[in-house]
């Protein structure tokens, strides 16, 4: 299921906040390309066409230290994106210096930044340099490294004099603190997974989506009596006439947990399909009850409810996990599924962004 299913085996819980590699920049550097246009391909998953805009910038002429460190960010997130974690690696290997060194600070080059120092490496370079080592069978540097940023980062958060970086800061310490949790969680470390959660409860303790995250990671533990006291602390905070539509259904999928947890599918799919009228698009809740149907032995059901997702709202439904348990109902419910996954497959080819990972299809 996706991550608010309490049998997942996929993406771990996230907080919902604006991720820091994909932000525009904030310094008032010029950059080498044209940043809203490199940000919408980015957003449309359209990394290759952002290799290729890296590619002509880097031969412009005039390059200063700080344009080659953003192409390479810029670089290597793409090739990530594309799951070319080895050829990421490569780019920053290729720096052949620590991030750290004189030789990636301003007041190295006083003729080209008079009056500037610190460092100039984009925060998108230091966290892919921490998450690589894991894409590559070492996950033990990627979590080394991670908490060595995240020590980095809090130690700026004191530094900063001015409220804007200040904040920038924290929100960049908040999405280091997000992927240490899904580390631990992918792992099935709860304990450290659950101490993450509690810190970031912490700064915001009336955040929804940390407090589902929270009694998701407690279900996973076969806390359900605490993972029940997480869901209505956010109903509390919450009341039902201040929600807003994502918050209603946010409610709506944690009451369809617990049902699922005691093996309620019917009582599930009811809850699932209150949150799809109120919003079409609601892929969690489309999901998880096509789902909770094939647990109940509808599988004919479970499968129209996931072709029709791909069907009717295809940017939002066209996810690995959702196809993944889509072809596992195929492979259920057909004698020739190779062939009904193939024409999935053939369909996923023509309107996938770059990123989607055709191999979920299992052909």
């Amino acid at each position: 299921m996706t991550g608010e299913e309490p049998d997942a085996g996929g993406d771990p819980p996230s907080v919902a906040i604006a991720d820091p590699l994909l932000s525009p920049p904030t310094s008032p550097l010029d950059l080498p390309f044209d940043v809203p246009s490199l940000l919408a391909l980015s957003r449309r998953g359209q990394w290759r066409a952002v290799l290729d805009a890296v590619a002509v910038a880097r031969r412009s002429h005039g390059l200063l230290p700080h344009h080659h460190l953003v192409c390479l960010a810029v670089s290597a997130l793409a090739l990530s994106k594309l799951r070319r974690f080895s050829d990421a690696a490569a780019e920053i290997d290729a720096l052949d210096a620590p991030l750290d060194s004189p030789r990636f600070r301003f007041e190295s080059y006083p003729s080209s930044y008079p009056g500037r120092s610190g460092s100039m490496v984009p925060f998108a370079l230091r966290f892919l340099h921490a998450d690589l080592p894991q894409r590559l069978g070492t996950r033990s540097v990627t979590v080394d490294r991670l908490y060595a940023l995240f020590d980095l980062v809090r130690s700026k958060i004191l530094e900063e004099t001015t409220t804007a970086s200040a904040d920038l800061w924290r929100r960049r310490e908040v999405f280091v603190i997000a992927s240490l949790c899904c580390n631990h969680f992918v792992h099935r470390e709860f304990e450290a997974a659950l101490a993450l959660v509690r810190l970031l409860l912490e700064r915001d303790p009336s955040d929804p989506l940390l407090l589902s995250r929270l009694g998701y990671v407690q279900l996973q533990i076969g806390d359900l009596t605490g993972a029940k006291a997480s869901f209505a602390r956010l109903e509390n905070l919450h009341p039902s006439g201040e929600r807003t539509v994502e918050l209603e259904n946010l409610v709506g999928r944690n009451k369809a947990l617990e049902f699922i947890v005691v093996k309620d599918y019917a009582a599930a799919v009811r809850e699932y399909e209150e949150c799809i009228e109120r919003d079409p698009a609601d892929v969690v809740a489309l999901n998880n009850k096509a789902l909770c149907l094939m647990y109940s032995r509808d599988l004919s059901d479970s499968i129209k409810v996931l072709e029709g997702a791909l069907e009717r709202v295809p940017t939002a439904a066209l996810n690995e996990t959702l196809v993944v348990n889509l072809c596992s109902m195929y492979e259920l419910a057909y004698v020739n599924h190779g062939d009904v996954k193939k024409t999935l497959s053939n369909w996923i080819a023509q309107v996938a962004p770059d990123d989607f990972d055709p191999s979920c299809t299992r052909i």
